[in-house]
């Protein structure tokens, strides 16, 4: 069973930092893909960031060109988390962000997260200008 709980959205002022979590469930490794897309209100769906693994210990990184430089996306083997790091946060920024995965290679052809398989069940970000 596939689980992904994401946490640490919330409301700060333009300018401000959230960082938000993930938590999958088992290996992160087991995950062929992940990442995070977003749905302000009236939006439709942005991918926001993903990783792709794209060989034996590497991966590659996408960003949207909306949250380029701002945002970044990491993981913590570990504790199986992705992460993702949002500095000089904006009102447009606003939304519902959520992560996504896919395990297989197949999963992962699409070029958005919120293509992905896997996804769990969000966290607001709300920023205030």
């Amino acid at each position: 069973q596939v689980q992904l709980v994401e946490s640490g959205g919330g409301s700060v002022q333009a300018g401000g930092s959230l960082r938000l979590s993930c938590v999958v469930s088992g290996y992160i490794y087991r995950y062929h893909c992940m990442g995070w897309f977003r749905q302000g209100p009236g939006k439709e769906r942005e991918g926001v960031a993903r990783i792709v693994r794209n060989g034996i210990g590497a991966s590659s990184i996408y960003y949207a060109d909306s949250v380029e430089g701002r945002f970044t996306v990491s993981r913590d083997l570990p504790k199986s988390t992705l992460f993702l790091q949002m500095n000089s946060l904006r009102p447009e920024d606003t939304a519902m962000y959520y992560c996504a995965a896919g395990i297989a290679s197949g999963d992962c052809f699409a070029r958005e997260a919120y293509e992905y398989p896997y996804g769990g069940q969000g966290t607001q970000v709300t920023v205030s200008s």
